[in-house]
């Protein structure tokens, strides 16, 4: 099918060869239909090849999102049979059943079913990624019920050891084995997969111990266990992360891998740090089918994006992201690299730690305590023959001198550092004892970063907020007319918070020959700023008002994420 739509596709000059040509690439790279990366790309939308497949096989199209599919037509197709040919049965209609296709020619599909069910199979065609997430809806396993989990505790027999002193190891270990407490930890992993949560926080204090989800960057408060449990169920998801669960009085980091059938697989990062009522677990979910590598999508507007792209396509110099810890400079790094990455290109990274593989990248993880630090790794680097070079972190000054060298003798370096915006990014290295031209010779373009929440689209409606409201935020008063606001009501969709995903903020410094001199000349970073500013660089508080008018997050998100500009 795949040929065959791309030739009717560029046939019907719905998209051109040179188009058709480049998503049969990514399909083969990324392992995905030629329509989805037509979509993702941005050739063509998922709606028009849906109404241009309907149109060539004169088959109806159909909006998925509005049916509620019976549970007894579910049931005749299995959740396996309806990923592999991608199609979901829709309703039943005597000896025929109705079922939605991506690709309504795939005859072994139609063949398969029929088959299977012994029904009569009257194709309609939706989107790849319609049915998808249909079938996601409607397979979905049911809601875990923390509840019915905690009955099969007895309570006799829950508390495990009193003072910390006072716990035996093979009760701990017996514990963290019994069932109930491993289909309690299980539990706790699975929905905060199925709830999209980017970490996992499990919190004892003296009387009580609280599982947190951060989901969309906020903490939500997800379950209460019994403070008796701490110790168990810490043990427990140390032994899943292969720690020491008889050191309970230093930080120990682990990882752990969940298979979760359909060839995913999710990794956790598991910090456990000893705390005055036992050790606190963090867990980071790792899943590499959510990491988004298309920079179009990431939110930056047109002209950033422009910029970022030319800084990081040039043959040497360096390239910063800045943002607090959980703003989306890993995404972003990893995204420029997947643009970089090519046969032709030796690509290096110095990670801590190495959050996701990427193929064709030779990613190196940090050991401090054996001396395997950025600046070792860096210098070892420079001996590998590299083009590009990715550092976590510059932290100190022996990495930000290696990087900077690095930078000067024809080499392209990425790397994060931990400031509020870009300018101060400058001072950030001065400080660390960089001469100012070594940094005006060396980098290239400073990128700031912030995640807002998005509204969710389905519960969106329009707001009135007040003019003054407007007026602080940093809105013009000859924009105020034009200036529509929106909030999510809340929906099953995105859990009643209203909001759903998030955008990026971006604050896109190009390192311009005025402000060169203005480093040298050793100007602070507020007057750094009003030179970034009048050169139409947009602060991350615009960048925020931009998605506020576009419809995207809510004046709220934007207060909460950038700082207010002081013009």
């Amino acid at each position: 099918m795949s040929n065959r739509l791309g030739e009717l596709l560029v046939r019907s000059k719905r998209i051109s060869l040179e188009q058709l040509r480049a998503a049969q690439a990514s399909q083969k790279k990324d392992g995905v239909s030629l329509g989805y990366a037509l979509a993702k790309m941005g050739f063509i939308s998922d709606q028009e090849i849906t109404e241009f497949l309907s149109q060539q096989y004169r088959v109806q199209a159909i909006d998925l999102s509005e049916y509620e599919i019976d549970e007894d037509v579910l049931k005749l197709v299995s959740a396996d049979v309806c990923e592999r040919h991608k199609i979901i049965p829709v309703s039943r209609a005597g000896s025929s059943l109705i079922v939605a296709m991506a690709d309504p020619s795939n005859l072994h599909a139609i063949d398969d079913i029929k088959f299977l069910t012994g029904y009569n199979v009257e194709p309609v065609v939706a989107s790849e990624s319609a049915i998808v997430a249909a079938i996601e809806r409607a397979y979905a396993a049911p809601e875990i019920n923390y509840d019915d989990i905690m009955d099969g505790f007895d309570e006799e027999d829950i508390e495990v050891g009193g003072d910390e002193d006072d716990v035996n190891l093979l009760d701990l270990e017996r514990a963290s084995e019994d069932a109930p407490v491993v289909r309690l930890c299980n539990a706790i992993l699975l929905n905060a997969i199925k709830k999209g949560a980017s970490d996992i926080h499990v919190e004892p204090y003296e009387k009580s111990l609280r599982v947190r989800y951060r989901v969309d960057g906020v903490l939500h408060e997800e379950m209460a266990p019994p403070a008796k449990l701490k110790n168990a169920i810490a043990s427990r998801l140390k032994i899943m992360a292969k720690l020491d669960i008889a050191e309970r009085r230093l930080p120990q980091d682990g990882r752990i891998k969940l298979k979760l059938g359909k060839g995913r697989e999710m990794d956790f990062r598991v910090s456990a740090l000893p705390t005055l009522w036992g050790e606190k677990i963090v867990l980071r979910l790792l899943d590499k089918s959510n990491l988004q590598l298309d920079m179009t999508k990431l939110g930056f507007e047109e002209g950033a994006l422009r910029d970022f792209k030319d800084a990081i396509h040039q043959p040497y110099g360096m390239v910063l992201v800045t943002g607090p810890t959980g703003s989306g400079k890993t995404t972003t790094l990893y995204s420029a690299l997947s643009e970089l990455n090519d046969a032709g290109t030796n690509i290096s990274t110095a990670e801590d730690p190495v959050e996701f593989n990427l193929t064709g990248i030779n990613q190196v993880q940090m050991h401090e305590d054996i001396g395997l630090n950025f600046a070792a790794a860096l210098r070892s680097f420079l001996r590998q023959d590299p083009d590009i070079i990715m550092v976590g972190e510059i932290r100190d000054f022996e990495t930000a001198e290696i990087a900077v060298k690095a930078a000067l003798t024809g080499h392209l370096v990425l790397s994060t550092l931990h400031t509020n915006d870009a300018p101060s990014t400058v001072t950030r290295l001065l400080n660390m004892g960089v001469e100012p031209f070594l940094v005006t010779a060396s980098v290239n373009l400073v990128l700031a970063q912030r995640l807002a929440r998005k509204i969710c689209q389905d519960c969106r409606v329009e707001i009135k907020t007040e003019e003054q409201a407007l007026l602080d935020l940093g809105f013009r008063p000859e924009e105020l007319p034009a200036v529509k606001t929106y909030k999510g009501t809340g929906c099953r969709t995105c859990n009643d918070t209203g909001y759903k995903g998030r955008i990026a903020l971006y604050e896109v410094m190009p390192f311009t020959d005025r402000l060169k001199e203005m480093v040298l000349q050793g100007c602070s970073t507020a007057e750094l700023k009003d030179e970034m500013i009048r050169g139409g660089v947009k602060t991350l508080r615009m960048s925020g008002l931009t998605k506020v008018t576009e419809g995207v997050t809510t004046v709220e998100e934007v207060v909460r994420v950038t700082a207010a500009d002081n013009l």
